[in-house]
């Protein structure tokens, strides 16, 4: 099993987006905000389990999908994934990234 790192940028995106849902529904906002965790601790058993967004020094930059939401990682050449950030599948994340 692998190991998942969540950046402080990528926890201040998913804070932002559980402050956002749960100004109309706070136990829709918990049900995200979990499910998009869930989705990315599979990263742990399967890194690749996301699409190729690019290369870079460090590693790939991939991206998992989970509802409306991206989840976009590093998996980096030691195997450790980090997520870089969780954007509204509605956002450029060309902008982000």
């Amino acid at each position: 099993m692998g190991q998942l790192r969540w950046t402080q940028e990528a926890a201040t995106w998913l804070e932002d987006i559980h402050g956002y849902v749960a100004r109309d529904d706070p136990a829709a906002a918990q049900r995200v905000v979990k499910g998009i965790d869930d989705k990315a601790q599979l990263l742990r058993d399967f890194p690749r389990l996301g699409y190729h967004y690019r290369a870079e020094p460090e590693g790939e930059i991939r991206v998992l999908r989970y509802g409306h939401y991206k989840i976009a990682y590093l998996l980096r050449r030691d195997d450790i994934v980090e997520t870089l950030g969780v954007f509204h599948g509605a956002l450029d994340i060309d902008r982000y990234l």
